[in-house]
């Protein structure tokens, strides 16, 4: 399995969304906002469009709008097998941290089947607890920690239990059959 970078993921994303051209995969990130919490710079997109297209995973035709020609990436059968594959592992592997994969993976959810993400979610909700509840033991065997150590404990505890909270939330509205998203192609 293509290791794909957080840089190849966020692209190769947004390509599955709608076949894109450099210039429209920059408008949909400052749309988003996506700059906030990923660090891609106008002048890497093209260069991370090369490497997916060496690695296979997009390729390209050619338009021509006002007399000039411009390439327009589509991910192909490959590029859809691998970005499943990543989108599912990250959002199996959340652990509760501030984690930039997790955002492009949870943007990516109409990728994955409704079971493929419960699936996942629970997963993550189960290795979530278990890490929150060995953070509370560690707590609890030394009860005089002083404030700046045991700070370090309590807050990430706070953070987990508002992230398992959060992940109940997704599998509820899953369960429930809410809608996923918009369109990804090659689902």
């Amino acid at each position: 399995m293509e290791t794909l970078s957080h840089k190849q993921f966020v692209i190769l994303g947004l390509i599955a969304e709608e076949p894109s051209h450099a210039y429209s995969i920059n408008q949909r990130i400052n749309e988003r906002g996506m700059r906030n919490w990923t660090a891609i710079g106008k002048s890497s997109i093209y260069r991370i469009i090369l490497e997916l297209e060496k690695i296979k995973l997009v390729e390209y035709y050619e338009e021509e709008v006002d007399h000039r020609k411009r390439k327009v990436y589509t991910v192909t059968d490959y590029g859809i097998k691998i970005l499943k594959e990543k989108v599912y592992n990250v959002i199996k592997g959340f652990i509760g941290k501030n984690d930039e994969d997790f955002y492009v993976a949870f943007s990516m959810l109409p990728l994955l089947s409704r079971e493929k993400l419960i699936e996942a979610f629970s997963y993550s909700i189960e290795i979530m607890k278990k890490h929150k509840v060995d953070l509370e033991n560690m707590l609890k065997g030394n009860r005089n920690y002083p404030i700046n150590v045991s700070g370090l404990f309590i807050h990430p505890i706070k953070i987990l239990e508002t992230d398992i909270l959060f992940i109940e939330w997704v599998i509820e509205k899953i369960n429930e059959g809410d809608e996923i998203g918009s369109k990804i192609l090659g689902k």
